[in-house]
Formats: C-alpha cells, structure tokens, sequence
C-alpha cells in the first residue's frame, strides 16, 4: 500500500461533430506545467465521476456537457500523488471553450493525439481512443 497521497479524477474525451477531440494545455506553474490533457479534475465530496466531469469542466472551460460512455479507469502512481482517472466521453451542450483554467485549448484528431506531450497517465488513454475504429455516439448516454 502507498504512502502517497490518493486523487480521483474526473476525466472527459470530449468529442465534437467532426470526431474532434478538446485537449488543453496545463499553465507554466506547478505539477505536470505545460503538459497536455484531457479537462477535468478532482472528485469533490459526494460527487460521482459524472458530477466532477460535468462541475470541472464549466469551472476550467466555461461550458456545458453531456457525459456519455465510460471509456476506462486509468490507476497511476507519480512520485508525488496515486491517482485513479476516470475517463468518460462528452459532448458540448451549449458554450465555446474558453482558456478559464488553462493556457490553450486545441480541437485534435484522434491520430494527432500522440504528437502532444501528455502526463505518463494519460497514454492509456490515448491508446485506447485510437485503438477504436470510430467515435461515432460514444458521447451517447448508456441506458
């Protein structure tokens, strides 16, 4: 068992009409700077994965979404913090991503995903993504 501190993280793929995806980069101070990533962020009390996605991602990008399929869970340990992703699909509601909490948004294709430099956790997630043949409605809600 790990001495370290223990995150949940909420995690969103968010998907455009056009199969883009919305990454952004982490400001030039603190842990991971200048890194890119999936939005999201920590679990707050109470709050379940989709609650945290939905909350995270007004608060850093100013707009609304829908959280649709889970894609994965992603356990990885930093020297510094053990943290679990949890990673689902979303789609915009209503808004434009606006730079709130980081320093640059870009709206990526699935292949391109691998010319950025994301934290060591996020590779699973980026090999998942581009594992799969298409990402027609997996912003769809499971029923």
């Amino acid at each position: 068992m790990s001495n370290l501190p223990y995150l949940r993280i909420g995690t969103a793929v968010i998907v455009n009409d056009e199969g883009l995806i919305l990454i952004d980069k982490r400001r030039n101070k603190g842990t991971m700077a200048n890194k890119w990533e999936f939005p999201g962020g920590k679990f707050e009390d109470g709050e379940n994965a989709q609650e945290c996605i939905v909350r995270e991602i007004k608060e850093e990008l100013g707009i609304d979404i829908r959280v649709g399929k889970h894609l994965m869970n992603v356990r990885h340990d930093y020297p510094h913090v053990s943290l679990t992703l949890m990673v689902y699909y979303a789609h915009i509601l209503s808004g434009e991503p606006k730079t709130l909490e980081c320093a640059e948004i870009r709206w990526v294709k699935p292949e391109q995903l691998s010319d950025f430099d994301f934290p060591d956790a996020n590779y699973q997630i980026i090999e998942k993504i581009q594992a799969q043949k298409t990402l027609n409605n997996c912003y769809s809600p499971n029923t």
